[in-house]
């Protein structure tokens, strides 16, 4: 083998990928047609299940001492969404996509590993010991031999296109622009930030004309313009003139569009692939699923994505992983993002995407106001719109509260002092949470020292068993008895 895993797109799922990769001690090729990165920041929403992710790997800091970057309430159909109704001690934020891949290239470069740009993907082939790439980087045509591949290249995913998988879904029947602007407000009566305001906003006009937008820092701003008037060809350029047009219609003379950078068109398609898995080739970020960038969800996805999957490939690829660990990439992600895809559809009903001003659609949206209202509803859409809720299947485990879910970012008191349990998944290693003070835990762990860290704590918790990946995969509460504890090392961690 050239590698351990070739991984083709970098973007930030296939470079937090990467990152996981190296952390799990295993060697990855990455690869990227384009000849330079994109200078087209097509998200910018951090939800707080993705800092607690960068977090968890260390990453969270150094990316934010990077510049300033908003904090996001989060939001469903352009409503706001209280961030006191989180349990996460981590808000959203606003960070522009182009500075979460510049921030993992140099993390990447730090430690030796660089992105082979301009190589593009031309043939694939995989049989049952590896996958062989054929790669063409100007007139040069080579291979890389690896044991896995991973699909990080997009929409328009080439390795999806060269095994001829279906990605059913619905096409785009509606676009609307998104560019990144600088606005000035010469309005006599600025309205608050809400609807009508040029802080993070939601505004229709009476020919159902909208516009939403949000900071990305300094007085920089991300702005979608949709309806009827923008319902134009997805390849149509978007001009000042149109913006400038958007603009007096929905918020009337006095915002002046002062600087436009990019600007593209979007489309309201909705698209998964049906297996993440295809022997050794997987599919990861928008290679498996697309939909409408309501909420920033697709990065979000991505991102998370990577981080289910590396630990599993690098379990795989150091030998200790269960037989069908790699298959519960599938079983975990899949329903993630067809939950972010029937989601994202809703709200693009209720926000009338379309700008049709149908009458039953604005009896909706007042109802769902309604709605909102009570505290139940805020906290279930919170914490849906955070990817705080997620919960992945944990079979022949008995119930507990946590199980499946993130592990509570405690701060805990160890024999070596105290420390937050996201520093002690930084090693991308398992972690045995002892509060029990005896022996009982620690002589079934030691068979897994090798891949599972046990840290004794003083802190009243459960004694919790937590992947690499932050999700507990057994608890006990009480005296915290052993049973159970050594059918989750098998399954999550192989032959002790």
């Amino acid at each position: 083998m050239d590698t351990d895993v070739l991984v083709v797109g970098a973007g930030p799922t296939g470079l937090m990928l990467t990152h996981e990769l190296r952390v799990g001690g295993v060697s990855a090729v990455l690869v990227d047609r384009l000849p330079e990165r994109s200078e087209l920041s097509r998200a910018g929403g951090v939800h707080p299940r993705t800092m607690e992710v960068l977090d968890q790997r260390g990453l969270l800091e150094p990316l934010l001492a990077t510049g300033d970057y908003p904090v996001s309430s989060g939001h469903f159909a352009g409503r706001p969404l209280d961030t006191e109704d989180l349990d996460s001690r981590l808000p959203g934020r606003f960070i522009p996509q182009t500075v979460i891949e510049d921030f993992l290239t140099d993390r990447l470069a730090d430690h030796g590993i660089g992105i082979r740009r301009a190589h593009e993907l031309v043939g694939l082939a995989a049989d049952e010991d590896g996958v062989t790439a054929t790669l063409r980087h100007g007139t040069t045509t080579g291979t890389v031999r690896s044991a896995f591949l991973v699909a990080a290249d997009g929409a328009h995913s080439t390795v999806r296109a060269l095994l001829g998988i279906a990605f059913p879904g619905r096409p785009g029947t509606d676009t609307a622009l998104v560019a990144d602007v600088r606005l000035h407000d010469t309005r006599p009566s600025r309205p608050e930030p809400g609807p009508g305001g040029l802080g993070q906003s939601h505004t229709v006009a009476a020919d159902g004309t909208w516009a939403m937008q949000f900071p990305l820092g300094g007085d920089l701003r991300r702005l979608a313009l949709g309806g009827p008037a923008h319902a134009l060809p997805r390849e149509t350029p978007v001009t000042g003139e149109e913006i400038r047009a958007g603009l007096d219609t929905v918020y009337g003379p006095g915002v002046e569009l002062v600087e436009q950078r990019y600007a593209y068109r979007i489309t309201n398609a909705a698209r998964q692939v049906a297996d993440y898995r295809h022997g050794r080739v997987f599919l990861a970020g928008d290679a498996a699923h697309i939909h409408l960038p309501i909420g920033g969800q697709g990065m979000n996805t991505g991102l998370q994505d990577a981080v289910n999957l590396g630990w599993k490939l690098a379990a795989t690829v150091h030998g200790w992983a269960p037989q069908d660990l790699l298959d519960t990439y599938q079983s975990e992600r899949h329903p993630v993002a067809a939950r972010v895809l029937r989601i994202v559809q809703a709200q693009g009903l209720l926000m009338d995407w379309a700008g049709t001003g149908a009458a039953d659609l604005a009896a909706t949206g007042e109802l769902f106001d309604t709605l909102l209202q009570l505290p139940d509803t805020r906290r279930y859409l919170a914490a849906r719109m955070a990817g705080l809720d997620i919960h992945y299947p944990m079979p022949g485990q008995p119930g507990h509260p946590l199980l499946g879910r993130r592990a509570p970012d405690l701060r805990l008191t160890t024999p070596d002092g105290p420390v937050r349990l996201h520093a002690l998944l930084r090693t991308g290693r398992g972690l045995l949470l002892d509060p029990s003070g005896g022996t009982d835990l620690a002589l079934v762990c030691r068979r897994w020292k090798d891949r599972v860290d046990l840290v004794p704590t003083d802190t009243a918790t459960d004694a919790l068993l937590i992947r690499p990946d932050g999700h507990v995969c057994w608890a006990a509460p009480g005296p915290h008895p052993s049973e159970h504890l050594e059918r989750a090392l098998r399954r999550w961690f192989g032959r002790g």
